[in-house]
């Protein structure tokens, strides 16, 4: 039996650099990276901010940002100092939000992705008010590689390799060029707001029940493509990261000990440090088949007020035992996997339910796990 979320306690915004979201640690401050990739210096510059006014973590969220972890009120105004001066707060407080793009981590200086970003980032001004998680995948690659990551409005290619726009939720888009790209993304944005859609707050959900014009439902997407692997790519070393979250003080190490020029994030909890050779790190994720990047953990306690049981130390261990894909939630609103998963277990009163193919607030099929029965009651599946 499938049932609603309890979403009452969940945010309807997302955190940013000028409006954080407390957390159990203190607030979480949220970076977003022009075309998701930060200097050398930026990295060193952020690792520092993270060492001396957070916790010394940094998370790599699903929407290719980074979040500095355990900074507290009084020190928060210093952090946007900072992050200023290292040229990682190029909004204006109001629009910061509306920059939420996804970039394919293979783009190049004057491509199709930087040159529709940089337009649109230009634009954002021009964009009527739209729900707070609203976001843009700007996916112009060979194929598509952000399908199962978050966005509303989707610029890809088609079979033939031209570019199109499409709605998410829509299974065909409009034909598009470079130049017309944002014109027509600004477009279809004044259209979802004039026909209600912020009532139905993702586009996704407004399609399904709102007549699209016809022309905009003309040509297919290219077929999806696999996101990048840990591993040697075109432009440097992937590295995945366990549970999205970064030491500062691993990675500062790591950047000096390739000597990479900059590095880019992804969605998937990895990212490419540009001009290095793999190297092998006990801190980081190298090998594409490791468990860790199969799980799916939120942060837990005492990281997160909502949850009542530990997480990543969990799912650490049953990452030796488990081979599929795994999700442990703190609790059910599910903030690190909101979708179907073969296996979950949800924190609930210290303990863990157990969900099968299913979502952490549906009905569980066990409940009351202790977490030193994990392992035998999966082994029973």
């Amino acid at each position: 039996m499938t049932s609603e979320p309890d979403r009452s306690l969940a945010k309807g915004w997302c955190p940013g650099a000028f409006t954080p979201m407390m957390s159990g640690d203190g607030l979480v401050v949220r970076v977003r990276p022009v075309m998701a990739r930060l200097s050398q210096q930026q990295v060193f510059g952020l690792c520092e901010i993270a060492l001396e006014l957070g916790s010394g973590l940094i998370d790599l969220t699903s929407r290719a940002n980074l979040q500095i972890r355990g900074v507290t009120e009084t020190d928060h105004e210093r952090v946007l100092q900072r992050l200023d001066d290292l040229g990682l707060l190029p909004d204006e407080p109001d629009l910061e939000a509306r920059r939420n793009f996804l970039i394919p981590p293979m783009w190049r200086v004057n491509d199709a992705a930087h040159r529709i970003a940089l337009d649109l980032m230009q634009r954002l001004a021009e964009f009527p008010e739209l729900p707070a998680k609203m976001g843009f995948a700007i996916d112009t690659g060979p194929s598509p590689v952000f399908a199962r990551s978050s966005a509303d409005f989707r610029i890809e290619r088609t079979a033939d390799g031209s570019l199109m726009l499409r709605a998410d939720g829509a299974s065909r888009g409009r034909l598009v060029t470079v130049d017309s790209a944002v014109d027509s993304t600004l477009e279809m944005a004044e259209w979802f707001v004039a026909t209600g859609g912020s009532e139905n707050r993702r586009m996704a959900r407004h399609v399904s029940l709102t007549q699209m014009p016809a022309e905009w439902q003309a040509v297919l997407p290219a077929s999806n493509a696999s996101p990048i692997v840990p591993g040697p790519s075109e432009l440097g070393a992937v590295f995945g990261v366990a549970f999205g979250q970064i030491s500062a003080k691993s990675l500062m190490h790591l950047s000096e000990a390739t000597r990479a020029t900059a590095m880019r994030v992804t969605p998937w909890r990895m990212f490419l440090l540009e001009g290095t050779d793999v190297t092998q790190t006990s801190e980081f994720i190298c090998d594409a088949d490791d468990p860790l990047l199969t799980i799916d953990a939120c942060p837990g306690t005492p990281f997160c007020t909502s949850a009542s049981v530990e997480t990543r130390s969990v799912a650490r261990q049953l990452a030796r035992h488990k081979t599929t894909a795994l999700h442990v939630s703190g609790c059910a609103k599910g903030c690190a996997r909101p979708r179907v998963c073969a296996t979950t277990l949800v924190g609930r009163d210290g303990r863990f339910d157990l969900v099968q193919n299913g979502t952490p607030w549906d009905h569980p099929t066990r409940t009351g796990l202790a977490p030193d029965t994990l392992i035998d009651a999966l082994g029973e599946l």
